[in-house]
């Protein structure tokens, strides 16, 4: 099984480019069933995740080809309106299909969606919004077969403001009878991308990255469209973290700073040098840096739950206390215990870790246990001392594009192996 080995110490300067984010393309695959014209999208990571969610769209009749880092789509000769079970339980994001495939067709099967263990993670708020625009849905048997003969339009209102149910109500009333408001609507940047590519096609979506979306449902064919993906906040906040830890001076290309605001306030808190100019961030770290009173992970414009771990990681060779609360998902920490093992001193109660920095990190054996905390551990790696191996690499690789290449562009001794 892959793994990553790391001779720390090293500080990392140099110039890296941040590519599509993964949680803006994901969703926009499965927009891809509101049109039956080609569509090219640009700037497409290739993830484990992305090309998983190209499977299900081959499974169920797409045409796809990738073109380095383009996609261009045909999805005039969708044949199934069931989507797999064996795509659908590794990745989370799969239930997005369920609102594109009911706009498309009007029925969808779908079983429940797997994903990394971060916590529970349930559909109650897709399913709830779907039927208020009239999906009949038969969860039994584990499976949730839904069938919508006529959607029309509502008014939504979200107990939570959930990206994915967001998502899925989006996607169903493209095509919904009518006009469909969602209040308390998610405001992440990846919602705004959506709703823009929907646009390109020819939809009629707005409010996008505020707390109230309108849908006005269209009965036209859309249209060809290109489309390119806005850059990831999560992978961009990781490089920059990577350059904080090792007392580096890294220039980080392709952000879109408005983005990434609450990791630049918080690495300048830490006493970090942040400089942002167009689209780059430069961070300029310091060996030791401080601790954070505190950090509370919130929804889009707080502090993001994606950057916890890596943060987590920071504090734990800052100088003094920090306190990090996961108000997002309740089992997040689960990188905590591995960087005890490498000499971390942090102690967790209930939902909140309390970080003593220590002055340095030794290298070991670590275990990444979902994707974020698996980023996490490489970062302790490059700060260690000696040597450390990160085993399931794979679920790093389920959001970063060749990490071990672009870390080492930048001076960090890092290799992928597989084991």
């Amino acid at each position: 099984m892959a793994q990553y080995v790391i001779n720390g110490g090293r500080r990392l300067e140099g110039k890296l480019r941040v590519g599509g984010a993964k949680n803006a393309i994901l969703p926009i695959l499965a927009a891809v069933l509101l049109t039956e014209r080609q569509v090219v999208l640009h700037d497409c990571p290739n993830l484990l995740d992305v090309e998983k969610t190209i499977l299900i769209l081959e499974s169920i009749g797409c045409k796809v080809k990738r073109e380095g880092r383009d996609l261009i789509i045909d999805p005039s000769t969708i044949t199934s309106w069931v989507i797999p079970d064996c795509y659908v339980r590794e990745i989370r994001s799969s239930i997005i299909f369920l609102g594109a495939m009911l706009s498309r067709t009007g029925k969808a099967r779908i079983t429940y969606p797997g994903g990394c263990e971060i916590g529970q993670r349930p559909i109650d708020l897709h399913l709830k919004g779907l039927r208020q625009l009239g999906v009949l849905i038969d969860e039994s048997n584990g499976y949730l077969d839904c069938v919508a003969p006529q959607m029309e339009g509502g008014i939504i209102h979200l107990d939570y403001p959930s990206v994915g149910a967001t998502e899925n109500i989006i996607l169903a009333a493209v095509r919904a009878k009518g006009r469909t408001v969602i209040h308390n609507a998610a405001k992440e940047p990846e919602i705004v991308d959506l709703q823009n590519f929907i646009n390109a096609m020819g939809g009629n979506v707005r409010g996008a990255g505020t707390n109230t979306i309108v849908i006005e449902g269209v009965q036209n064919d859309f249209r060809e469209v290109e489309y390119t993906i806005i850059p990831d906040r999560i992978v961009a906040g990781t490089y920059m973290v990577a350059a904080a830890i090792t007392g580096g001076d890294v220039l980080i290309d392709n952000v879109i700073p408005e983005h990434v605001q609450s990791i630049i306030y918080k690495l300048r808190e830490a006493g970090c040098t942040v400089h942002v100019q167009d689209s780059c961030v430069r961070v300029k770290g310091k060996y030791r840096l401080r601790a954070i009173e505190h950090i509370k992970t919130l929804p889009y414009p707080g502090f993001p739950t994606d950057m916890q771990a890596q943060f987590t990681s920071l504090l734990s060779v800052a100088r003094g206390t920090s306190i990090i609360t996961e108000t997002i998902f309740e089992n997040r920490f689960r990188h905590v215990p591995e960087l005890v093992r490498m000499g971390a001193n942090i102690r967790i109660d209930g939902q909140t870790a309390i970080i003593h920095g220590v002055r340095s990190l030794k290298g070991t054996t670590v275990v990444a246990k979902d994707l974020r905390g698996g980023a996490a551990l490489v970062l302790a790696g490059l700060r260690a001392e000696g040597q450390t191996i990160v085993e399931n690499a794979f679920y790093i690789d389920r959001g970063y594009e060749q990490l071990e290449v672009a870390l080492s562009g930048i001076g960090a001794d890092i290799v992928k192996t597989n084991g």
